[in-house]
């Protein structure tokens, strides 16, 4: 079965079993490795991208369903000139990663997050990253999502 659809901007056209998870189809047919499995049942967040701008657990979205829609990957947030998201270099300024497994489906549900809220509060935030992270860098999540909306100063002393 053959399913076409949009990743990060380019037609692509997914073949296999209808019910084959989105992860393994961006992971393995189209080699874009920056989203990663977690647990397969759409609970930790490790597997996030947007699906028409939403923010979807790939690991439990079959490929029967991506027909006709637009996939953003983490590869996908960059410009094409190489230009980080404002979100990825949040990230990197504020250190957020310690073992980084997780930050791909972070940085796609804070993506997604800002353009839906715009300068999210405490609370939103709270509300809406619910991706799981082993190593506990919530506070540096939080910082890096203020930093990116600007809203560093409020977000000092939260290391």
């Amino acid at each position: 079965m053959a399913i076409s659809a949009t990743v990060n901007g380019k037609s692509v056209s997914f073949e296999g079993e209808s019910d084959t998870p989105l992860l393994w189809a961006i992971r393995e047919e189209l080699k874009l490795t920056g989203t990663k499995f977690g647990c397969g049942v759409a609970a930790c967040g490790a597997c996030t991208v947007h699906v028409g701008g939403v923010p979807t657990r790939s690991c439990s979205v079959p490929i029967s369903e991506m027909e006709g829609k637009a996939i953003t990957t983490i590869e996908g947030l960059a410009s094409a000139d190489g230009t980080l998201h404002p979100v990825q270099q949040a990230w990197i300024d504020a250190q957020v990663p310690q073992c980084g497994y997780c930050q791909s489906g972070q940085i796609m549900a804070a993506v997604a997050l800002i353009k839906q809220t715009g300068r999210p509060s405490d609370a939103q935030i709270d509300e809406a990253m619910t991706n799981l992270c082993r190593c506990g860098t919530y506070p540096r999540i939080r910082k890096a999502i203020q930093a990116a909306t600007g809203q560093a100063a409020s977000a000092q002393g939260d290391a």
